[in-house]
């Protein structure tokens, strides 16, 4: 996503999901009685000796759990209770081996990756419970949660019969502290405040944990309380809809995008061989997304333990994100049309300048004010009980209940408006290497578009109503789950304990799209009906907007200052205009460009899992080892509806609007069984070298969007026919065969160097398929088809290596690599698998001594696919490379209070996107600016 960087900068930048079961497993995590060391990936959590404090105590306690996971694990605990060692979740877990994460508006960790596999590889629990999710897919979204609540994460790479089945890529377990990890009474308080370079934008944030044992440690509470209002900014640019490129006949798959007409330099009205898969710019825009980023959350656990033999824990999660934004852009539409370019260059088969000098209203550069606004309100609760009797000396019994729920309602608020200019200009769009071309106009009157934005020479009599989408969803993700587990001691020979359950998990989910497209009303002001915006009253647009330090990292000429415009208030003036006369002589009416249900996008899908295992945990006098089997049923149903085109209206260039037949609904069943078998071998040579083995028999589900057979056309308003399908009915779930090795040697306490190979054999991955020209019973027009399909298989190899070590003097270091090389195909073509990070490696240099603590670490990610044949076989969209850095210190003033200063993304990085890796061919750019974070800690 960055410009590419070489791996040296990396050194120089330094200076689950098991529920409850009675087996170690996930939902033990939450609560368990002391457990010896082996009996299971997150049994050592229990150990009441351990209290982690700082760094070296937060290192520590993560060498701890590898040491003693049945299977191969990574892990990350809190720095003290309540404080992860970041502010973000997905931060935290990007300093793991193998671990990488996707960014969010802000600069925040928001979509987690593990082995190069994308997040929708992944399955994210908290406390061993599946956490529902607001987006239209199964991965999560970190930034809903305030790290403030987690105590510890691991991150579970390999596979057992008693985990829950889902993860191919890596299992992410999330865990809430308990009373009884530091008994007695505990409270901290915190307040933060940090500040953006860049945007100058402030923000704070609250928290505060209490932790108490009490009635002689038969109780146990931990409430948590966190309130952050965080301000930021991020500097955007990318293409609004696409490059454009003629068709090539070498290339049978792909027939052409462009619009106006195939790019025809020499206006000879053929297609020329030089002029065959010509690429020339189709859209582009530039501005800022302001966001204000409200988070809530409340969190309690309640211990019970009258015995020995008896725990219930009643534990909930409720956190709420407010995260309005609202995006001011300037966009450019120079698409190709004979007569409307001249003095065309072309280089290396790219049109990288033109000059648009048609006085032709419809063939010059209109450039727009575009403004987009996102109403984000989630609400996530998770709620649960647990209960464990150990009934004999042999066997014991845990039960486990829960519900998870997510809400966001923003059907219809969200806005994607434009204001396009009404004034003759000649401009001239030049690329270069930056994310924004060169882009020049000249006006007859001697106003110039640079200048005269940024010194307020243009007003709203110069601009025009245009396109006005008003959008949004309304997405709701329930999700029931129970678990019923045994664990009985056997001790005989080999076989030291059989581990036994079962599960059931209710999940539905249902999005209503609430938008104007889909009956053409986002045009109801466009074309012959625009308004002349200065005829609206009111002051629709602002004052020149000139944000501080506005894309400052890129070096091309364009304006760096635009016009602004208040969404609500034009909506408003729109209203206030109904009764004036349209140009075919009826009064306008606001109501006909209202948004409503579209039920082409809109689906319900239910799935119901039903699970049973049956797992042997093995040992001898220097190993141990489990194997087992997991057997899991799975039942969808999935509902969607489909409407088909009837006709279709040209207005204008570039604008259209489709007539559509009443929907009707589409329902699809499926039910599928896996049987998942695994095993996990532990050779001990001493006390501090192991090898560890794993081999297994992996699954998860197709995203739960793309279960639903979900339809759109909605580009046919701008003149791009193409149908894009958001599910298939035909997906089937994708399954991987696995296998791990891992030499890990614990040199010192508190110290690691290990070194893993993995292996897996991909089954059935999902991809996405572009058919060009398919007649779809639309009368005079074929439609490019796009549509997620299951690939034939993928491979994928890598290795993983990891140094952790802290010195007696305070110095500590922690270093990490992984490489993968992955392969995947369809039929006879071999693609590469989208979303894979080729390699991520980490570096971090620490010091805690005393009441000092002090800390950098620089997290980088190598560039990867992440579409594929986006303009053509072969044309992928890349995200480039990415280093972050965070740094931080601390100063203990006494046992009652703690002084911290952090900064992240102090190389101020910007996430890039381009096709190929081509420094023309820019897809998006996002720059963050880097982040001061000072706060204060109150213990007591």
């Amino acid at each position: 996503m960055t410009t590419h960087l070489h791996r040296d900068t990396l050194f120089r930048c330094i200076s689950l999901a098991l529920f409850a079961t009675a087996a170690p497993g996930l939902a033990q995590a939450q609560s368990t009685p002391p457990a010896p060391p082996g009996d299971g990936p997150f049994a050592v959590e229990t150990l009441d000796a351990v209290v982690v404090t700082g760094v070296r105590g937060s290192v520590a306690r993560a060498v701890e759990l590898k040491r003693d996971a049945a299977t191969v694990q990574d892990s990350i605990s809190a720095l003290e209770l309540g404080k992860f060692p970041d502010d973000n979740v997905a931060d935290s877990l990007s300093h793991i081996t193998g671990v990488a994460i996707s960014r969010t508006a802000g600069g925040e960790g928001q979509k987690v990756s593990v082995r190069g596999l994308g997040p929708e590889y992944t399955l994210t629990t908290f406390n061993g419970r599946i956490l529902a999710t607001d987006g239209a897919g199964r991965d999560f979204a970190f930034d809903v949660l305030p790290a403030d609540v987690i105590s510890g994460a691991d991150v579970v790479k390999g596979a057992q019969a008693a985990l829950t089945e889902g993860a191919i890529g890596g299992l992410v377990n999330l865990r809430s502290a308990s009373a009884f990890d530091q008994r007695g009474q505990h409270g901290v308080v915190r307040i933060e405040g940090d500040r953006n370079r860049m945007s100058e934008e402030d923000g704070h944030k609250l928290s505060a944990v209490y932790s108490n044992t009490f009635a002689d440690d038969t109780f146990g509470l931990v409430l948590g309380v966190v309130r952050g209002d965080r301000r930021d900014r991020t500097d955007i640019a990318g293409n609004d809809g696409g490059w454009t490129r003629n068709p090539d006949p070498r290339d049978e798959n792909w027939s052409g995008n462009a619009w106006g007409g195939n790019i025809d330099p020499n206006g000879n009205g053929e297609l020329d061989p030089d002029e065959y898969g010509l690429i020339a710019p189709g859209q582009f825009r530039v501005g800022s997304i302001l966001e204000d980023k409200k988070r809530t959350a409340y969190s309690a656990k309640f211990e019970w333990r009258p015995s020995d033999r008896v725990r219930v824990v009643v534990d909930g999660l409720k956190t709420r994100l407010d995260s309005p934004q609202v995006s001011y852009q300037q966009s450019y539409y120079p698409l190709f049309a004979p007569g409307r370019w001249s003095d065309i260059v072309v280089q290396d088969g790219i049109v990288t300048g033109f000059t648009m000098d048609n006085p032709d209203p419809e063939l010059r550069l209109n450039p727009e004010l575009l403004n987009q606004t996102e109403h984000r309100v989630v609400d996530t609760d998770l709620y649960g009980v647990n209960a464990h009797w150990e009934a004999t000396d042999a066997l014991t019994l845990t039960a486990d209940g829960y519900r998870s729920t997510s809400k966001r309602y923003s059907g219809g608020q969200d806005t994607y408006v434009v204001l396009r200019m009404n004034q003759p200009n000649v401009a001239r769009i030049e690329l270069g290497p930056d994310a924004v071309p060169n882009v020049s106009a000249a006006f007859p009157d001697g106003r110039d578009l640079r200048q005269g934005l940024a010194d307020g020479q243009f007003g709203a009599s110069d601009f025009d109503t245009h396109y006005m989408e008003l959008r949004g969803d309304d997405i709701r993700d329930e999700i029931t789950g129970g678990t019923l587990g045994g664990d009985l001691h056997v001790g005989r020979g080999a076989l030291d304990t059989l581990r036994f359950g079962i599960s059931l998990t209710d999940r539905s989910k249902s999005r209503d799209l609430v938008n104007n497209t889909l009956n053409g009303a986002a045009d109801y002001y466009a074309s012959d009906n625009a308004i002349n915006v200065g005829d609206l009253g009111g002051d629709v647009l602002s004052d020149p907007l000139a944000l501080p330090n506005f894309m400052s990292g890129v070096g091309s000429d364009f304006p760096r200052s635009f016009l602004a415009f208040d969404v609500p208030g034009y909506l408003a003036r729109l209203r206030a205009y109904d009764g004036n006369l349209r140009p075919d002589g009826t009064a306008y009416d606001f109501s006909m460009a209202a948004p409503r249900w579209n039920p082409l996008e809109s689906y319900r899908v239910s799935e119901k899992t039903r699970a049973v295992y049956l797992q042997a945990d093995l040992s001898g006098e220097r190993w141990s080892g489990d194997v087992g089997v997991r057997v899991v049923k799975t039942r969808t149903q999935a509902e969607a509806w489909d409407a088909k085109i009837v006709s279709i209206t040209e207005y204008g260039p570039f604008n259209y609007t489709a007539q559509y037949a009443e929907p009707t609904p589409i329902r699809a069943d499926a039910e599928y069984t896996f049987v998942l078998p695994s095993a996990n071998f532990i050779w001990r040579f001493d006390d501090d070298l192991q090898l560890r083995l794993g081999a297994a028999k992996t699954m998860a589900r197709p995203p739960v969007n793309q279960l639903a057979p979900t339809n759109t056309t909605a580009s046919v308003s701008w003149g791009d026919f193409t149908q894009v399908y958001g599910g298939n009915v035909d997906l089937e779930p994708y399954s991987a065969r696995q296998a791990d090795a891992s030499l890990e040697w614990y040199f010192t306490e508190s110290s690691i160097a290990n070194l893993a190979v993995f292996y897996k054999r991909i089954e059935n991955q999902i991809t996405t398929s572009w058919e060009p020209g398919q007649d779809i019973g639309v009368p005079g027009y074929l439609f490019n088809v796009m549509r997620p399909i299951n690939g034939d298989y993928a491979k994928v190899r890598g290795l993983e290596a990891g140094l952790q070590h802290f010195w007696q003097n305070g110095f500590g270091v922690r270093a990490q690599y992984t490489r993968n090389w992955s392969r995947s195909w369809v039929g006879d073509e071999e693609r590469p698998l989208e979303g894979i990070a080729p390699a991520t490696y980490s570096l971090a240099l620490m010091y805690e001594k005393g009441p000092w603590s002090l800390g950098a670490t620089a997290d980088h990610t190598d560039g990867f696919v992440s579409a594929i044949n986006v303009i053509g076989t072969g044309y992928n969209e890349q995200a480039d490379s990415l280093t972050w850095l965070t740094a931080h210190a601390s100063y203990k003033v006494n046992d009652l209070l703690t002084v911290s200063l952090e900064g992240r993304n102090l190389l101020d990085e910007a996430q890039t996107y381009s096709i190929n890796g081509h420094p023309l061919l820019t897809q998006g750019y996002y720059r963050y600016g880097r982040s001061i974070n000072l706060g204060l800690s109150l213990h007591f």
